[in-house]
């Protein structure tokens, strides 16, 4: 369904207002920036930002909700007949490809001098976590410890591996060498993991 002209205009002011915060939060750190620092170079008002993003840590992770979903999403689509892990893998395997897994090195320099944003980091990959938990729920009616566990494993290749990457642009390793990294790492877990789960969560 198209967009209308309203909501993309407020799509347009939400990326808008987060660009500006970027900008600020890169020079100056994000603890250091205030809020209404940000809705001044917006030229707008402090509460028109907190109306688009009622936390200050959204600005950066202004995209936080489609992070949540993304596993959820990816083994939802997935097709018949199909396992979880297999829908996991060819997404993940396509992030490396786009280097989507690769953070900026001012962008991870950002959040590792902030304890909010180190903490929102983990807060969405647990939220991510469960968001595929209750996917998978819904799909086979049923909700249990076991369950979450084998939930808990098919999610941590992304945690893992996200960790891995910011860690490696933070000590200043090359890009291209980070995403190789990412690759290899990602099949060898992905095999192993194949081994003890590839039997679970098959679409019907």
């Amino acid at each position: 369904m198209a967009m209308g002209l309203r909501e993309r205009r407020k799509q347009e002011t939400r990326q808008a207002l987060s660009n500006v915060a970027m900008r600020l939060f890169e020079a100056k750190g994000f603890d250091e920036v205030k809020i209404i620092e940000v809705a001044d170079a917006a030229g707008v008002s402090k509460m028109t930002v907190t109306n688009y993003f009622p936390r200050k840590e959204d600005l950066v992770f202004d995209r936080a909700e489609v992070i949540i979903r993304s596993l959820a999403d990816t083994v939802t689509a997935r097709p018949a007949g199909e396992n979880a892990l297999t829908a996991i893998r060819r997404d993940f395997t396509a992030r490396i490809a786009a280097e989507d897994a690769v953070p900026t090195p001012a962008f991870a320099q950002m959040v590792q001098n902030s304890r909010i944003l180190t903490a929102r980091v983990r807060e969405i990959a647990d939220l991510r976590e469960q968001a595929l938990g209750d996917a998978i729920a819904a799909e086979t009616g049923q909700d249990d410890p076991l369950q979450r566990i084998v939930v808990a494993q098919l999610a941590s290749v992304h945690r893992v591996l996200f960790g891995e990457a910011f860690r490696r642009v933070l000590d200043g390793r090359p890009r291209d060498e980070i995403v190789r990294m990412l690759a290899t790492a990602a099949d060898q877990a992905f095999d192993r993991l194949e081994a003890s789960l590839g039997d679970c969560f098959i679409k019907a």
